[in-house]
């Protein structure tokens, strides 16, 4: 299918020239078969190339421009830079090829997006063939870029106000000629484009690329990063400032032997061309600014106090911070005024070990300043991302705290590794002498431990649990929850089966908020592994009922429909299959049933103690007439093959059987079950008096009341 589309755009004519009908068929067979892709590319070039006039140059350039731009480029964008004369002082119009020429002198290699008027190459495999075969441009971005700046130049563009965010409809390419002229010379450097340069840089506060080329910085900030006031405009951002933040040295240096420049001024941004050369990472134009005699190495941007060494570690750009920690009078502990992080808390965020090193190298930098937004030092906010390199680079630090805690809520570097289950720097900071491995954070007051037992990191319960100091029954603040009971709640099998290998664990000890163990909250979530560690332990009460509601893990298994947990549990001799609870006196069996779990049901009754005849203590309404309502025939069924089942017992708010209930109900199928029994009476009558075969005439069962009257005659009317 690609290959028919290529073909359609392409041009057949342009690719199969003039041959014979048996040839051409011949020759689009081969090509459709997906080898010969390259082959028509390269036919259809060859016809660009053949084509007479302009059209040929026209052609290629704009294949050049449309596979070298940093984004897509819109028509009216491609004309004007097909249409710039290098060397010529303005612009003129009438060089610029419209659209539809520049189309057809691609041969169907180029087509247009209708839905945003951008020009594209007709296929991405167009663009890998292009990038193929390099010698097909001769230094497309050097061209680029001397037509951008050559554009950037004319009197028209100069004219245009500093302060404007878009470029006009009469010079279309001024927006992306200031916005990436910069990144083409990055791509391929000539000596022939900066003049151009230098003719730009030198008044650019006054030229509309300051302004543009500010708004792309804007648009491609961090998001701690102060956004560009644009109704400022571009005051303070000078050439020297542009040149060092795209990284041209040659462009720098020229600027720094053309004009004097105060080399510590700030832009609007408050920034220095310093600081813009680190930020970028660009470490050949920090070598050279270093050189200057009055730079100030340490000047901060003076919106959030970010230093050029803050810059370069948070981009983790190594060469730069080698060049600025060079300096004597480097500040190495600056932190920004925001969130008060140093260059050494950064490189650490970012996880770049070389600059973290280079950082440490000095003896007179701070290991342990915490940042203010998190209340973490470098070794916690390593330890919680994992970063063993770095937290082993600071754990060589004779002055590092290991145990240094956070001004937030009190967590220390174990903490964090704990929690997010980094096994490798739990042990790394395990192998100190001074950590303590039962900290508490100040907000739940959790220890590691607790924390790697409540998210699952068995490793790292494992890990601690070798410590010989370790309190495996610590409880959080609040709840009095103990990991157990967190590892049971949450399914944790391994982390589970770790703890109940202790001899000092206390597999009964319930939370305070709810009252129930950890049996209770593993049997209520389902989690069958647990329940099955737990019950091995001799010690674990599994008839302990929690404090609220009298609830006890069979009760909770079986409203639950946990029918492994439940068969685990009614697998103990000491089992009480018929607890039930203190709010509403409903056993397993009836629990069970309200859910409709029928599973649950037959396990239940398979034991010969559990009693099918106990009533819930606020209707009195025993299983039977549970299994009636809720319509589970084949639960009424099971509970009727018990010997001991009392199939005429009465509720107490209504006094019915439940026949009775099955007649109310409309049930014919628990009715035909409870009929076919000898010792069942259809003549009982309820509170009110009436009979199972009244109650389901009054409510228009109908075929309840034929098999109720075959059974027995109807009763007299009441008077």
């Amino acid at each position: 299918m690609v290959y028919r589309f290529l073909l359609i755009s392409l041009n057949i004519d342009a690719i199969l020239g003039e041959v014979t009908i048996f040839d051409r068929r011949q020759k689009l067979s081969e090509i459709t078969k997906g080898n010969h892709l390259g082959d028509a590319y390269t036919t259809t070039l060859v016809r660009v190339k053949a084509q007479e006039g302009g059209r040929s140059r026209l052609g290629m350039e704009a294949l050049m421009w449309v596979s070298n731009s940093e984004r897509p480029l819109h028509t009216s964008e491609l004309c004007h830079a097909l249409g710039v004369k290098i060397g010529s002082p303005d612009l003129n119009p009438e060089t610029a090829p419209t659209a539809r020429t520049l189309l057809a002198c691609c041969l169907g290699l180029v087509a247009v997006e209708e839905s945003s008027s951008t020009v594209r190459l007709v296929h991405s495999s167009l663009q890998e063939y292009l990038s193929n075969n390099p010698g097909l441009f001769q230094s497309p971005h050097s061209m680029i870029a001397e037509a951008c700046l050559t554009y950037l130049n004319f009197r028209c563009v100069r004219e245009l106000s500093p302060t404007l965010c878009s470029a006009p409809p009469a010079v279309p390419l001024v927006g992306y000629a200031s916005s990436y002229w910069g990144k083409h010379i990055k791509w391929e450097k000539m000596e022939r484009v900066i003049p151009l340069a230098l003719g730009l840089l030198i008044e650019f506060e006054q030229h509309i690329s300051s302004q543009l080329l500010l708004l792309r910085y804007d648009e491609d900030r961090r998001w701690w990063e102060p956004g560009f006031d644009r109704m400022r405009g571009p005051t303070g951002f000078t050439g020297l400032h542009a040149a060092a933040s795209l990284g041209i040295v040659e462009i720098v240096a020229a600027l720094l032997a053309k004009k004097g420049w105060d080399i510590n001024a700030t832009d609007t941004m408050g920034r220095t061309a310093l600081a813009w050369a680190a930020r970028g990472g660009h470490a050949d134009v920090v070598e050279i600014l270093l050189q200057l005699k009055d730079i100030d190495p340490n000047a901060a941007d003076t919106e959030h106090g970010q230093t050029p060494l803050w810059w370069a570690a948070e981009g983790g750009h190594e060469k730069v911070v080698k060049f600025l920690l060079e300096r004597e009078d480097i500040s190495l502990d600056t932190a920004d005024t925001e969130y008060g992080q140093t260059p050494l808390w950064w490189a650490t965020e970012g996880g770049y070990e070389g600059v973290v090193k280079l950082l440490l190298g000095k003896e007179n930098i701070n290991p342990n300043t915490a940042d203010t937004r998190y209340g973490q030092t470098p070794l916690s906010r390593a330890a919680e991302n994992g970063l063993e390199g770095v937290v082993k680079l600071l754990l060589k630090r004779g002055d590092i705290n290991p145990d240094a805690t956070g001004t937030r809520y009190g967590q220390t570097p174990l903490w964090w590794a704990a929690k997010s289950g980094h096994e490798g720097v739990v042990k790394l900071l395990l192998e100190r002498n001074d950590i303590n491995p039962n900290s508490t954070d100040e907000e739940y007051g959790r220890t590691p431990l607790f924390w790697a037992a409540e998210n699952g990191h068995e490793g790292v319960v494992k890990l601690l649990l070798g410590r010989e100091e370790i309190n495996p029954n610590a409880a959080n603040i609040g709840f009095d929850q103990t990991l157990l009971l967190w590892a049971a709640e949450n399914g944790h099998e391994g982390v589970a089966q770790l703890l109940l290998q202790r001899e000092d664990i206390n597999p009964n000890t319930p939370d305070t908020s709810f009252g129930r163990t950890p049996l209770a909250w593993a049997a209520e979530k389902g989690h069958d592994g647990v329940v099955r560690f737990l019950l091995e332990r001799d010690d674990v009460n599994p008839n302990a009922a929690d404090t609220h509601f009298g609830l006890t893990p069979l009760r909770w298994a079986a409203g639950r429909g946990h029918e492994g947990v439940v068969k685990l549990l009614l697998e103990r001799a000491d089992i009480n299959p018929n607890p039930a609870d203190t709010v509403f006196g409903q056993t397993p069996l009836l629990c069970a049933e309200e859910g409709g779990h029928e599973g649950v049901v037959k396990l239940l009754l398979e034991r010969e103690d559990t009693n099918p005849n106990t009533a819930d203590t606020e209707y009195g309404q025993t299983p039977l007439m549970w299994a009636v309502e809720y319509a589970l025939e084949g639960v009424v069924r099971l509970l009727l093959e018990r010997e001991d089942i009392n199939p005429d017992a009465t509720d107490t708010e209504c006094g019915r059987t439940p026949l009775l209930w099955a007649a109310w109900w409309g049930r014919e199928g628990a009715v035909k079950l409870l009929l076919d029994r000898d010792d069942v009476n259809p003549d009982i009558l309820d509170f009110s008096g009436e009979s199972a075969l009244q109650l389901a005439a009054s409510r228009g069962h109908t075929r309840v009341v034929d098999l109720l009257s075959t059974t027995n005659p109807p009763h007299p009317p009441r008077s």
